[in-house]
């Protein structure tokens, strides 16, 4: 089966390079002008003739990638977006592909460092045909419901954690810094949660600042609508929307 991957910075290069070693006939284009002409002629080339397609692009190309995406897929083909994004923008997407074929994929960790590999989490009507697929070529995934934005809600929950505990490092870290005890706290952080999250939690919150403040933002909004205050949201975007303006690049 032909999988095209739509979008291939560091997440889609990945899953793109780890589906070819799988087996699997992998076509691929990325929107991003910043990166230049990659792949396919144009969505509608990488598109035609695929099985299943993945959209893991960010969520504000989401829906412009999708209604290029519409015409050139075949009647049997699943679209899955691997974008972390609103549920209410899961449910859209849906609307513009058909829902009988939408996957609404969650990535549940760091993509360029665990490929194929990342756990996942899949609703909507084309969840298990893209488990079907995606999980004999090396890919975990959990289907949660037959509900587009189900899986969506679920990572931003998630994210409020995980965004929460990298807002607290950087936090420490700066003050650690201050104090000329920077290498102390980070062992003592490391004994905790383990150098590779520290790391990640540090290094990787500074090169996806700007992504991350857009998933607290609809973390944040997801928390409103169910009646829960933001407080660890909003804290959390701050420290991370300073990053992101030191580094807008």
């Amino acid at each position: 089966m032909k999988i095209a991957v739509l979008g291939l910075g560091e997440a889609g290069g990945r899953l793109a390079a780890d589906l070819t070693a799988a087996g699997a006939e992998v076509s691929g284009y990325d929107p991003d002008p910043a990166r230049g002409a990659v792949g396919d002629a144009d969505i509608p080339s990488a598109v035609g003739g695929a099985g299943v397609v993945l959209s893991v692009n960010s969520a504000s190309v989401a829906a412009g990638v999708a209604v290029s995406a519409v015409p050139a897929l075949g009647a049997d083909a699943v679209y899955a977006d691997l974008n972390t994004g609103a549920p209410a923008l899961k449910r859209e997407l849906a609307g513009i592909v058909g829902a009988a074929r939408f996957a609404d994929v969650a990535l549940l960790g760091t993509v360029p460092a665990r490929g194929l590999g990342t756990p996942a989490l899949a609703s909507g009507p084309g969840a298990k045909a893209f488990t079907e697929v995606l999980v004999p070529l090396g890919m975990p995934v959990e289907v949660v419901s037959e509900t587009p934005g189900d899986a969506a809600a679920l990572k931003l929950l998630r994210s409020v954690f995980m965004k929460g505990l990298a807002a607290a490092a950087i936090e420490s870290h700066r003050a650690a810094e201050a104090a000329g005890s920077a290498d102390w706290l980070d062992e003592q952080i490391a004994g905790v949660v383990g150098a590779p999250l520290l790391e990640r939690l540090l290094e990787g919150s500074e090169r996806h600042a700007a992504r991350r403040v857009d998933e607290l933002e609809a973390a944040r909004a997801l928390l409103l609508e169910l009646g829960v205050e933001p407080r660890i949201a909003d804290a959390s975007a701050a420290i991370l929307a300073e990053l992101a303006a030191k580094d807008p690049g």
